[in-house]
């Protein structure tokens, strides 16, 4: 995830939602596992970071914050709802 990730920020410091599924996907995660939070605030405006969570074997979310061109990552565990985040996600 995280190589993917990096390649796509090399090419879009600031990924939109819509871009980051379409790497991961390409990188051969399913659809379904992958969870990515909004790339654009409710006004507009550029989100400071995406956050993204991949659920993996193991009850392990792998997450990633994409931030002015850097990538994160670190591996937690699923949420007791069989997610990585709580609240809403892009789908």
């Amino acid at each position: 995830m995280e190589a993917a990730l990096q390649a796509l920020v090399a090419s879009a410091p600031q990924p939109s939602t819509a871009q980051v599924r379409e790497s991961l996907a390409a990188a051969g995660f399913a659809p379904a596992a992958v969870e990515v939070s909004a790339a654009r605030t409710p006004t507009g405006l550029a989100a400071d970071a995406v956050e993204v969570g991949v659920l993996g074997d193991n009850n392990e979310c792998v997450m990633a914050q994409l931030r002015a061109g850097t990538v994160a990552t670190s591996v937690l565990p699923v949420l007791p709802n069989g997610r990585c985040f709580i609240g809403s996600v892009q789908r």
